[in-house]
C-alpha cells in the first residue's frame, strides 16, 4: 500500500478528531491543513479546500448546541457581521499565502491565552444570564480583526474568538463556545466563496473532510453541553498548550 493510499485511509479518522476539537476549541485544521498538502495539494489549494470541512462541521455543531437551548443569539449580530466583513477580507489575502510571519504572532498571542486562562480561572467559567452591555467601540474592530484572520488562514481562530467572547463580550463559556461556531460558519462560508472563484478547492477531498467533520462535531456539541464550563476550559488550555508548542515547533 503506497504513502498516498495509506493518507486516504487515514482521512476519515483524522477529520473525526479534527471536528471534535474544533468543536469544542479549536486548531483542527492543524490536522487537515497538513494532510491535504501531504496528498498532493498546493498550500493555497489546502487552505480553500479545508474550509468545506470547517463550513459542514459547523453546521452540524450550529444545529446541536441550538436544539439543546446553548446557543446564545441575542446581539449576536453584532459580532457576526464584522468577522464576516473581516473572512472575506482575509480570505481575498489567503489567494497569494504567505503565512511564516502570521505564524510567529499567532504562537506568541496563544502563550498569552494561556496565561490568561490560568491566572484568571473565574473570568472563564463564571456563568452570566447575559452578555455585557455592547461595546462597540472595543468589539466590532476586535471581531473584524478576528474574521480577518479567520478568511486567511483559519488555524486556531476559535480560540481567539472564545477569548473574545468570554472576555470582551461577556459571554459564559458554553455558550461563548457554541457562538463561536455560529461565527466560524458565518465567516468560513464567505471565505469559502472567494476560494472557489478563484478555483483553490478541491471538492472530493473537501466532502470527504467534511463527512469525517460533521460527526466528529455532532458528538463533542453533545459532550461540551453535557461536561459544561470547566471541561471547556481545560479543553481550551490543552489544545492552545498544543497549538502553540506546534506553531514555535513549525517556525
Amino acid at each position: 500500500m503506497d504513502q498516498h493510499t495509506l493518507l486516504l485511509a487515514a482521512v476519515p479518522v483524522t477529520c473525526f478528531v479534527a471536528g471534535f476539537i474544533n468543536t469544542i476549541t479549536d486548531s483542527g485544521s492543524m490536522l487537515t491543513l497538513p494532510i491535504l498538502i501531504l496528498l498532493g495539494l498546493p498550500a493555497n489549494v489546502a487552505n480553500g479546500t479545508n474550509r468545506v470541512g470547517v463550513t459542514m462541521q459547523n453546521i452540524v455543531a450550529v444545529a446541536t448546541f441550538r436544539r439543546r437551548g446553548a446557543l446564545p443569539l441575542a446581539g449576536s449580530w453584532k459580532l457576526i457581521v464584522p468577522s464576516v466583513v473581516g473572512g472575506v477580507i482575509g480570505a481575498m489575502l489567503a489567494v497569494d499565502l504567505d503565512e511564516r510571519l502570521l505564524r510567529q504572532t499567532i504562537a506568541v498571542l496563544m502563550v498569552v491565552l494561556i496565561v490568561l486562562m490560568l491566572l484568571k480561572p473565574e473570568r472563564w467559567i463564571a456563568a452570566h444570564a447575559e452578555p455585557r452591555e455592547a461595546r462597540l467601540l472595543v468589539e466590532v474592530p476586535l471581531f473584524f480583526a478576528i474574521g480577518v484572520y479567520g478568511g486567511f488562514l483559519q488555524v486556531s481562530v476559535g480560540l481567539f474568538l472564545i477569548a473574545g467572547l468570554v472576555l470582551a463580550a461577556g459571554y459564559e463559556l458554553v455558550g461563548a463556545n457554541a457562538l463561536k461556531n455560529l461565527i466560524v460558519l458565518m465567516f468560513t462560508l464567505a471565505a469559502l466563496v472567494v476560494f472557489v472563484v478563484n478555483d483553490q478547492v478541491d471538492w472530493l477531498l473537501g466532502l470527504l473532510l467534511g463527512a469525517g467533520q460533521a460527526v466528529g462535531a455532532w458528538v463533542a456539541a453533545h459532550f461540551a453541553v453535557k461536561r459544561g464550563a470547566e471541561f471547556v476550559r481545560w479543553a481550551v488550555v490543552v489544545i492552545t498548550v498544543g497549538s502553540a508548542v506546534a506553531l514555535f515547533a513549525g517556525l
